[in-house]
């Protein structure tokens, strides 16, 4: 991927700063997008999209790249798991509005319901009053008490509504406000960071004793090795690679890209099978 390709405005600072990282390693070690593909089983078109920062890559993704390159993966998949937090948090703001709407639509219902029950206490008292006039009873103490119990009952069935509205849409406002508080408690939780070891260092001191050349770091051990290895064995290897000429890359015990390369170079020069393994033949030739 070409390095002046710029990233997609809209993406995340963390996102962006992932992606960033990727490219850096992607370059330092030189691989094209298909020997990306082969070594990570991620297709070249996939690599495409995360590195242009279309598509946020899968953690298993991130964590093959710093292997092949040999790089610690720990602050890489610490920045993944913050972009994975704030794409998720983007994600779960449109069900807010859908609440923030559903709400709207209820307190709307309610007030409609609320104007026809005042209209309906407005009426019944009219229609009691033509009634009484039209029966024209007479003025008496037992005349009096009538209409009032009959009112009773819609009062209190208004009432009863009323108070019922009030507590639904109270609890609809608790509701949405639990909401709110949740999504911006996702949002503004500080992300999550592990402390990685720091990786041991290792320090090349070359001597040749009884004809046989060391580093002095895995005690003249001829153990096997291959792409992928790491501790002192690699370490012991690439110091005796620098010995002999061909630089391994740094002296940091990961049998990575360069230090494949390294050995490959060696075990053609010295007339061996080219497997880019460290076997008991090209331990001999390193320590020849």
């Amino acid at each position: 991927m070409p390095r002046s390709r710029t990233l997609p405005a809209e993406l995340d600072p963390s996102a962006r700063q992932l992606v960033a990282r990727l490219r850096r390693l992607k370059e330092h070690s030189e691989l094209t997008m298909r020997q990306l593909a082969a070594k990570t089983g991620y297709s070249a078109k996939s690599w495409e999209r995360y590195l242009g920062g279309t598509s946020l890559p899968p953690r298993e993704a991130v964590e093959s790249l710093a292997w092949i390159t040999g790089t610690d993966p720990v602050p890489l998949l610490a920045l993944h798991e913050i972009a994975v937090d704030a794409r998720d948090s983007r994600r779960a703001r449109p069900g807010t509005q859908v609440q923030d709407q559903d709400q709207d639509q209820v307190q709307d219902q309610n007030q409609v319901q609320d104007q026809n029950q005042v209209q309906d206490q407005e009426l019944v008292p009219d229609q009691d009053e033509r009634r009484e006039r039209d029966r024209e009873l007479p003025a008496g103490p037992s005349a009096h008490p009538q209409p009032a119990l009959r009112h009773l009952p819609h009062l209190a069935l208004a009432a009863g509504v009323a108070a019922l509205a009030v507590a639904l849409l109270a609890a609809l406002l608790l509701v949405v406000r639990l909401d709110d508080d949740a999504t911006t408690a996702a949002v503004t939780v500080p992300p999550r960071t592990t402390v990685a070891s720091p990786p041991p260092v290792y320090t090349c001191r070359i001597t040749r004793t009884d004809g046989r050349w060391s580093a002095g770091i895995n005690k003249g051990l001829d153990t096997e090795i291959g792409y992928g290895a790491t501790g002192a064995d690699v370490a012991e290897a690439q110091c005796l690679l620098r010995r002999a000429g061909i630089s391994p890359g740094g002296i940091d015990g990961m049998f990575g890209p360069l230090t494949l390369r390294a050995v490959k170079t060696f075990q053609q020069r010295a007339g061996l099978v080219v497997d880019g393994m460290v076997g008991p033949r090209s331990w001999k030739a390193l320590r020849g």
